[in-house]
């Protein structure tokens, strides 16, 4: 296996571990634990789940450590093909990481408020499960902010897979459109967050082009010998 071949691998390998471990949480507490307008069943829920919960601030964090190495690793392979795209993707991956680990402070509040910490014994319960929803409402709309990154990191990596020659042109061209769903459904959700559920169903297939990607570098990974200047691991 040559060094792009290994790379690639590491990279799918490092995609989907990065994507798994930031998106159940993301997904699971929302639908599995709040019960949207009652703050008490919420708290309810998660405090009867609470290994559960902090597992998913964990796996949140790990989330976006690992897609630190995922991005070093696509740098490597890609780098040779445009210098200045490749740069300009790592940049916009490194922005994200300090808005989620930011992000998870909320979740961090919101459990400290049920537990209701001596500092907080001026709050009865129902105001402190109350201050709760508003903290994960709170990660909620963070999530919406670092889906902004999230989006716009796919439209230099989407370029530089269309010009690599190493996998298919649809590849990148899927990448940039899943660029543009996240973004718009980020604006929609902080700006119209009531047209938020429409929008959702137009963008399930651009959003499918990362998951193309991350099953391409896993299972065929480069097609073809580096670009020159590829640097090896």
């Amino acid at each position: 296996m040559n060094s792009a071949q290994k790379t690639a691998r590491i990279a799918g390998a490092l995609y989907l571990l990065s994507a798994a471990a930031a998106g159940v949480p993301l997904i699971y507490i929302p639908t599995a634990l709040i019960v949207d307008g009652n703050a008490a069943a919420t708290a309810h829920n998660i405090l009867a789940s609470e290994t559960i919960f902090r597992a998913c601030i964990v796996s949140e964090l790990i989330g976006a450590i690992v897609f630190i190495f995922l991005v070093r690793a696509l740098y490597r392979l890609l780098s040779g093909v445009n210098k200045t795209h490749a740069s300009l993707m790592v940049t916009l991956v490194l922005v994200s990481v300090p808005i989620t680990f930011l992000n998870v402070l909320n979740e961090i509040a919101a459990l400290t408020l049920m537990h209701g910490a001596y500092s907080l014994s001026v709050f009865d319960n129902s105001q402190r499960d109350a201050l709760a929803m508003l903290f994960l409402g709170l990660h909620g709309d963070g999530a919406n902010v670092a889906n902004i990154f999230w989006g716009l990191w796919l439209l230099p990596f989407g370029v530089l897979v269309m010009r690599s020659g190493f996998f298919p042109r649809i590849l990148g061209l899927w990448l940039i459109a899943d660029c543009f769903a996240l973004v718009a459904v980020s604006l929609t959700g902080l700006l119209l967050p009531s047209h938020l559920n429409v929008l959702n169903r137009v963008a399930i297939l651009p959003e499918l082009g990362e998951l193309w990607m991350i099953a391409w570098l896993l299972i065929k990974g480069v097609r073809m010998a580096p670009a020159s200047g590829y640097t090896s691991p």
